[in-house]
């Protein structure tokens, strides 16, 4: 089973999402957590390698919403990966990195 962490700028971020944001990121993450535990993310949410940071991949969880993470060390006792949420928004989490 997957295990999560947030730091403090997803927290800040995810707080400023709309109610309707919210709902859409939880619900791309129910696939992601699919992905993370077959080795096959879904297709809809487009998750590769972030560019301009070697280690860190982003998620489309809605058309202008993106999330970017990365794995972290496993939980001990827990099994699976560890993912690290970093960032979340729209595009424009792109220009401030």
């Amino acid at each position: 089973m997957p295990t999560y962490e947030q730091v403090a700028r997803f927290v800040a971020e995810y707080a400023r999402l709309t109610p309707d944001q919210r709902r859409a990121f939880r619900r791309a993450v129910v696939l992601f957590r699919e992905g993370l535990e077959t080795g096959q993310f879904h297709p809809s949410l487009g998750v590769k390698g972030f560019r301009s940071e070697p280690g860190v991949f982003e998620l489309r969880w809605a058309k202008d919403g993106r999330a970017l993470w990365e794995y972290g060390d496993p939980v001990p006792g827990r099994g699976g990966p560890h993912v690290r949420w970093l960032r979340i928004g729209t595009h424009d989490i792109y220009k401030s990195r």
